[in-house]
């Protein structure tokens, strides 16, 4: 029983990474997007071109943009969110060593080197303190 909860205390914990991670994507995205609106290619040819442009090409690539900016939009404000849960639960462990892991990983999305050498702790003693905090994350009814 306390491995399955560990196990969903910790995927509950990373939903925040992964959110982080898909409006990181999605920004790529809009980008390339941005790009290829904005492209004015040269064509060297002996063929006449058309007088008009492929307006709606610009058209659906803007649509493209407004959509997708709108989605990151949203995956913020659930990022907002999710990230003030998390904040909670972590504030509710009694122990700071638990807690300080727990939110360079979940909440600044360090990787374990990083949080070894800013707390100056092994990699065994650095696993051991997270696995015991996610033991004491009481995960919301909602997510079990």
């Amino acid at each position: 029983m306390s491995n399955d909860r560990a196990m969903s205390a910790k995927e509950y914990l990373s939903q925040a990474m992964y959110i982080d991670q898909r409006i990181n994507s999605k920004l790529e995205q809009v980008m390339t997007l941005r790009e290829t609106a904005t492209k004015a290619t040269a064509t060297l040819s002996d063929m006449p071109r058309s007088d008009s442009p492929n307006l709606q090409s610009m058209e659906n690539t803007i649509v493209k943009i407004v959509d997708l900016e709108n989605e990151i939009n949203r995956d913020i404000d659930r990022l907002v969110d999710l990230k003030a849960e998390v904040r909670q639960l972590i504030a509710a462990l009694e122990n700071p060593e638990q807690q300080l892991i727990l939110e360079l990983r979940y909440l600044c999305f360090k990787q374990w080197s990083a949080i070894m050498e800013e707390m100056g702790i092994s990699e065994t003693s650095v696993y051991r303190i997270h696995g015991e905090a996610l033991k004491n994350i009481v995960v919301p009814e909602k997510w079990e």
